[in-house]
């Protein structure tokens, strides 16, 4: 298994992948299958909050950037989205519909979700939770992914390192969220055990649920 979350290197096409990133027309399936995905992220997002143990990078990073500016979590967040497209630009990276639509949806899930999961008081059970929202994180990430109408900021900037360094997945995402947690604790933002979790477990997360949906769809490596 892990042999084969290192040769994970793409992105797969599978039905619901549209023919065209850039549409201002998309078809309904890969429109479905987007908004499917970006649910199921923020979702992964909302239990790993609920789980009470730390958070992700990039929230980690919007605490900091929040302390600093004295402003929002969520308008920090929205400033360092677009501070992530402009690296972009080097890239050769181009925004789709999915681009725009990640922020919007994945807010909303986890606003909406919150005040409905469950808060554990024992860590074992924080852990688990930690845990499956990191998964679960993996799931939407690859569901919307394969979709392919524009990557979220965070994962555009995941696969173009990738294109131009041809490393694998699970190792260029790890790379990027251990930076950002990093920079986050710098500037003042919360890290615990979550945090960690999401850092390290985030890419073979992706990769697991990659390989998942090819062999359900019997596409090969």
């Amino acid at each position: 298994m892990i042999f084969n979350i290192l040769k994970v290197k793409s992105i797969p096409k599978l039905f619901w992948t549209s023919v065209e990133t850039l549409t201002i027309r998309p078809a309904s399936v890969p429109v479905l299958m987007l908004l499917i995905g970006l649910t199921i992220f923020g979702l992964g997002e909302a239990l790993l909050i609920a789980a009470g143990i730390g958070v992700s990078p990039w929230t980690v990073l919007a605490q900091g950037v929040s302390k600093h500016w004295a402003c929002s979590i969520g308008t920090s967040t929205a400033v360092i989205s677009s501070c992530v497209l402009l690296l972009w630009l080097p890239l050769k990276q181009i925004p789709g519909l999915g681009t725009f639509l990640n922020i919007v949806v994945i807010a909303l899930v986890i606003d909406f979700s919150l005040p409905y999961l469950p808060s554990f008081e024992t860590t074992i059970l924080k852990v688990l939770l930690a845990a499956a929202g990191v998964f679960v994180t993996g799931v939407g990430g690859a569901i919307y992914l394969i979709s392919n109408l524009g990557p979220g900021p965070r994962d555009g900037l995941m696969t173009g390192l990738q294109r131009i360094t041809h490393l694998p997945i699970a190792g260029v995402r790890g790379g990027i969220e251990v930076t950002v947690v990093i920079l986050g604790w710098l500037l003042g933002g919360v890290v615990g055990l979550g945090t960690l979790l999401f850092a390290f477990g985030i890419g073979p997360a992706l990769a697991i649920s990659i390989l998942l949906l090819r062999h359900l769809f019997n596409e090969q490596l």
